[in-house]
């Protein structure tokens, strides 16, 4: 087990550094930014909007079912991250200095691309199927994390895992 765990870390360091030395990295890093940032939260509320108009018999039912998803996948998350504690790429890797300061200590699960996956699953099951091109988004969102230096790739995956399966098994 722990040369597996060895593995993982060895092959995200790799490909975290490939990613933050790329040339184009300082361009990167303003997509980046402005990427995250649709994931911090207030995205979210459209799900208010849409719902109302797309679905406004099951309106209440459908945005029940979302706090719900939301409080779980916010918990768990919370959870995770301060039981497992791996630390960010900037405390872990010597001489290394991420785009921006992390709302908080560890990395593993990525919050950003968790909530983004339950938004675009959540609405894909309850609103329709028509939202998958969302994927790209939140594929994009857990991309910039690494980009902007406060994640690594095992993190995205785990994140886009967690906030997948939370919004199938609350819908």
């Amino acid at each position: 087990m722990t040369s597996m765990l060895q593995y993982i870390q060895s092959f995200d360091t790799r490909t975290f550094l490939a990613f933050s030395r790329h040339p184009r990295h300082l361009r990167l890093s303003s997509i980046s930014l402005r990427l995250s940032a649709t994931a911090d939260g207030w995205f979210y509320l459209l799900l208010v909007p849409l719902t109302l108009v797309t679905r406004p018999e099951q309106a209440r039912h459908i945005l029940q079912l979302a706090f719900v998803a939301f409080a779980v996948e916010r918990a768990c998350y919370y959870i995770l991250k301060n039981t497992l504690r791996r630390q960010r790429p900037q405390q872990a890797l010597a001489g290394f200095t991420a785009s921006i300061k992390p709302a908080d200590k560890f990395s593993l699960p990525s919050g950003h691309t968790s909530a983004a996956f339950l938004f675009v699953t959540f609405l894909c099951l309850t609103i329709s199927p028509l939202f998958m091109p969302l994927y790209a988004w939140a594929a994009g969102v857990g991309c910039s994390r690494v980009m902007l230096g406060v994640h690594y790739p095992s993190d995205i995956v785990s994140g886009a895992l967690l906030g997948t399966s939370i919004a199938i098994n609350v819908v």
